[in-house]
């Protein structure tokens, strides 16, 4: 077997492991392996759309979006995503119900830095209650729950978590401690050890001998008084201190349990502080991205999705579509490594073909007498090419037309100097009056 059959095998085999896992319910184990899987194959489509599959169910609709158009790119034909994608275009206002939940989970977030808790809880429950399945919301939710020791509403937003994702270590973690503070812990504790032993003897059980010897006459009464002797020294000495010896005992173990639960609470408290601290880094990193995803019309959210459309025209063969949607895109907010490759091919496409449907709509707009957005369009059409003196021409006899002579005669001028040997030098001399 060759080095790369094995890296095949290997990830077949962590993709069969995460499907399992993601058909029961395990989510972020699945995704674990199916991130492992794409290390060892990035172009394994079904992985990357089982994974985006999985972030959507989490609530992360910005990365599952972001797989999936990975994987139409690697797999453009025949591919599940491009269902997935049109699904999620298809719904009204997906992409900005995602945008507004980043919005207001982040916004909780600095609720819960400034102290405002109650706040941060209210957003919460909007946010849980529009999107149910939004897992980071419900921890988020359940932590404020357990700083405020309400366990109960605690556990109920953990079960929910647990419910989307069965094994999520942070609520599993998270659901221990809740139980530990409402008993849960120990009622189960005590029903498994029932399940699992016999019924010892009580101390009021009673082994009733098989004979014995009535007494009748002074000897009963002489057995009565000596009976109540015999009580009353019992009592007195061993009763008694046995009485005391219990107490003090009862007490010293209350006084050590109390002990051993103020040093867990202690812990717990550290714990928390130190869970605190990530959540604050957590919200700095969560402003970053929600500041980079949603926010205006150039979030980094768009430019995904534009380029999306991009691909979507060029398949179907609009490509003055597609040029159109490619001059108004902010390259600079595609960053993923995958997608930036993308952007690259689309670029040495756009760098062939769009000069030419760039002058044909400057052209157009030039005769229809609107200049502004004959302008706009030779000057992207100058971001791809600016050799083309054709271009710098039409470009200075808008301004003219506009009445912006002294930018008119910069552009004249530019074909006069670079282009001295052409026909449009000498018309351009004419426009400069020489």
């Amino acid at each position: 077997m060759d080095y790369l059959q094995k890296i095949q095998y290997a990830a077949n085999g962590y993709y069969n492991r995460g499907l399992e896992m993601a058909r029961e319910r395990d989510l972020s184990g699945a995704a674990e392996y199916l991130k492992r899987t794409l290390q060892f194959n990035k172009y394994h489509t079904n992985a990357r759309n089982l994974l985006g599959l999985i972030f959507y169910e989490m609530g992360e609709t910005s990365d599952a979006l972001i797989q999936w158009v990975i994987s139409i790119n690697l797999q453009p034909e025949d591919n599940l995503a491009d269902h997935y994608l049109d699904e999620v275009q298809r719904k009204p206002g997906q992409l900005e119900i995602a945008s507004q939940t980043i919005k207001k989970y982040n916004q909780a977030l600095i609720h819960a830095k400034s102290g405002s808790d109650d706040l941060a809880v209210l957003q919460l429950k909007r946010i849980v209650e529009e999107k149910p399945n939004f897992v980071k919301a419900h921890l988020l939710l359940a932590v404020l729950y357990m700083e405020h020791e309400d366990f109960t509403k605690a556990g109920k937003s953990l079960y929910k978590v647990l419910q989307i994702d069965r094994n999520n270590q942070k609520a599993v973690r998270y659901m221990e401690h809740v139980k530990s503070k409402t008993g849960k812990a120990d009622v189960e504790k005590r029903k498994m050890k029932n399940a699992f032993s016999h019924r010892e003897m009580q101390d009021d059980d009673v082994i009733l001998p098989p004979t014995y010897k009535e007494n009748t006459g002074w000897q009963s009464i002489i057995n009565i008084a000596i009976g109540l002797a015999l009580g009353v020294i019992v009592v007195l000495f061993m009763v008694t201190p046995a009485r005391e010896r219990s107490l003090n005992y009862e007490h010293n173990q209350e006084m050590r349990s109390y002990a051993d639960k103020l040093n867990l609470a202690n812990q717990e408290a550290d714990r928390l502080r130190a869970e605190a601290r990530q959540y604050e880094e957590e919200k700095a990193r969560a402003e970053e991205d929600l500041n980079n995803l949603i926010g205006d019309s150039d979030s980094t959210l768009v430019q995904y999705q534009t380029l999306v459309e991009i691909l979507n025209a060029c398949r179907k063969g609009d490509f003055q579509t597609a040029v159109l949607l490619y001059i108004e895109m902010d390259q600079s907010k595609i960053s993923d490594e995958n997608m930036v490759n993308v952007l690259a091919e689309v670029k040495a496409e756009m760098d062939a073909g769009a000069p030419a449907v760039l002058e044909s709509l400057g052209n157009a707009s030039m005769t229809a007498g609107d200049y502004d957005t004959a302008l706009h369009y030779f000057e992207e059409y100058m971001k791809i090419n600016d050799r083309n003196p054709q271009i710098i021409f039409q470009m200075a006899t808008c301004c003219k037309a506009k009445g912006d002579e002294e930018t008119a005669d910069q552009l004249f001028g530019q074909v006069i100097m670079n282009f001295s040997d052409s026909e449009l030098a000498e018309r351009a001399k004419a426009e400069r009056g020489y």
